[in-house]
């Protein structure tokens, strides 16, 4: 049987063209380009909480990194650097090769070396860390939103969260559509591109992971505000639409967790910039609302002027369901 240091040799040492020393010592080193400040990020995934049991491990490997950059995207930060700690059942080989063939196939996409982390025994548990880049005072934080600013969102929401009802047997769905939704569940695509694009346009921004309305709460937290939220302009897959469960996709769409789609604030002067920037990376942003005085509360509305009253705005690890 492999040991711990044959299986980091074997499966984890890649050589870091951006570190000073990567994997290998005690520390690794790290150089920032000049004039540019680090964002800092740490994610844990846990079977059987963040991921079911016998998810592929190659799909496990690229979910374990794109939620991570998806914090870097939502700051507006150029990922450069991760750290990976994992605990595992035991040494199998062949779940160790396909998970880091996922990692470091989604890890060489976007220019992120791998310069550390730990190896244990346990149950199977995956943290990571990753490190970015950006120019000094360009983040985009949750507490630059200013009232009256446009609410926008990228690509789609709800879409993770029927493919797990799918996979729970609580809904079933035709296998198109089925499959679509757990791609989007299992190999989330972050949004990089869109938050860099997005520095010095947009006031503030979050990663959807928990939901649509708790991310969006907690945006309007910090930057102590409301929002108006238009659910007719909320963007909808077809996989959504063809639900024959029209509560639960709703529920999904308002709630469900696991999108990675950003969710942002912007003036709105600045709103054929946005569309221009949506287009040319070819990516889906729409306005779904307006950021208003009132803090923390969101009201989502219907075409008709009616309220809609959700049952739950999100994912919380330490909910009582």
């Amino acid at each position: 049987m492999a040991s711990e240091f044959d299986l980091i040799r074997r499966y984890f040492t890649r050589h870091a063209d951006s570190a000073v020393l990567g994997v290998g010592d005690d520390c690794a080193l790290l150089q920032p380009r000049p004039g540019m400040q680090l964002a800092v990020s740490s994610d844990m995934l846990v079977e059987g909480q963040h991921f079911l049991r016998g998810t592929d491990p190659r799909r496990l490997g690229h979910k374990t990194l794109a939620v991570n950059l998806s914090d870097l995207a939502a700051m507006g930060a150029d990922a450069r650097w991760a750290l990976l700690s994992i605990a595992l059942p035991a040494a199998d080989e062949s779940w160790i090769a396909a998970f880091s063939t996922g990692f470091f196939s989604l890890a060489q996409t976007f220019g992120v070396d791998l310069v550390g982390g730990d190896t244990t025994r346990g149950p199977l548990c995956l943290a990571v860390t990753v490190i970015g880049e950006l120019p000094g005072g360009l983040a985009l934080r949750r507490d630059g939103a200013r009232a009256g600013d446009d609410i926008w969102v990228s690509g789609s929401t709800g879409e993770a969260a029927l493919g797990l009802a799918h996979l729970q047997g609580r809904i079933r769905l035709p296998d198109e559509l089925a499959a679509r939704c757990i791609d989007r569940l299992e190999v989330p695509q972050p949004r990089l591109e869109l938050g860099g694009r997005l520095r010095g346009v947009a006031s503030a921004a979050i990663d959807v992971s928990d939901g649509l309305l708790a991310d969006l709460g907690h945006v309007l937290e910090a930057s102590d505000l409301g929002a108006l939220i238009e659910l007719e302009r909320i963007p909808r897959s077809g996989a959504l639409n063809s639900c024959p469960d029209g509560e639960l996709a709703e529920q999904c769409l308002l709630a469900g967790g696991d999108d990675y789609e950003l969710l942002f604030a912007a003036a709105s002067s600045r709103h054929d910039e946005i569309v221009a920037i949506g287009a040319e990376l070819g990516v889906a942003v729409t306005r779904i609302g307006t950021a208003v005085d009132g803090v923390g509360k969101v009201r989502v509305i219907r075409a008709d002027g009616t309220t809609v009253s959700p049952s739950r705005t999100g994912f919380d690890h330490f909910s009582v369901d």
